[in-house]
C-alpha cells in the first residue's frame, strides 16, 4: 500500500493532505491551492502533486447536506473527483466530509490560531483535508478495504 491523498475541494481553495507510506496516518497537511492563482485546471495541479508524493489513491471530500442529500457543493466535488480520476489515472473515491471544516475551526480555536487572515484560511483547508483523510483511514482500518467501502460513493 502506498500513500493516499485527501482533498478538501472548495469553490475558492482546495486543501490537500497525504498519508504516510503505510496509509495508516494522515501524516502531512500538504498545501492549499488558491483556485484563482492556478494557471490551469485544479485537477491538473492535484494530479501533479499526487505524482510528486507517489500517491496511489485519492479521497475527495464530499460535502453532503446534513440530511445526506447532494447539494451544489457535493455535485461540484463529485464532478471534480471524476475529472481528477481521468487526469491522474488513480483511483479516486468520494468520502462524506460533513463537519470536517467545523472540527478544523475548533482545532484552530483550541490552538489559539487567529481567524480571518488569508494564511489561516489556507491552514483551515489543509486541516480539513487532514481530518477527512484520517477519518477515511480510520474507517478502512476498522472495516478493511473491501469493495463498496465508501460511505458516499461517486455516482
Amino acid at each position: 500500500m502506498g500513500r493516499i491523498m485527501g482533498v478538501d475541494y472548495g469553490e475558492r481553495r482546495i486543501g490537500l493532505a497525504v498519508s504516510d507510506m503505510s496509509a495508516v496516518l494522515a501524516a502531512n497537511p500538504l498545501s492549499t491551492l488558491d483556485r484563482k492563482a492556478l494557471r490551469g485546471a485544479p485537477e491538473d495541479e492535484v494530479a501533479r502533486l499526487a505524482a510528486q508524493w507517489e500517491v496511489e489513491q485519492i479521497v475527495v471530500g464530499l460535502p453532503l447536506n446534513m440530511d445526506g442529500s447532494h447539494g451544489p457543493a457535493a455535485e461540484a466535488a463529485g464532478e471534480f473527483a471524476v475529472r481528477l480520476a481521468e487526469i491522474s489515472g488513480l483511483p479516486v473515491k468520494n468520502w462524506d466530509e460533513r463537519l470536517t471544516t467545523v472540527v478544523a475551526r475548533r482545532v484552530q480555536v483550541e490552538l489559539n490560531i487567529p481567524r480571518g487572515k488569508r494564511r489561516q484560511k489556507g491552514r483551515l483547508d489543509r486541516t480539513a483535508a487532514l481530518l477527512l483523510l484520517q477519518n477515511y483511514l480510520d474507517y478502512r482500518a476498522t472495516q478493511g478495504s473491501a469493495p463498496g467501502e465508501d460511505r458516499a460513493p461517486a455516482d
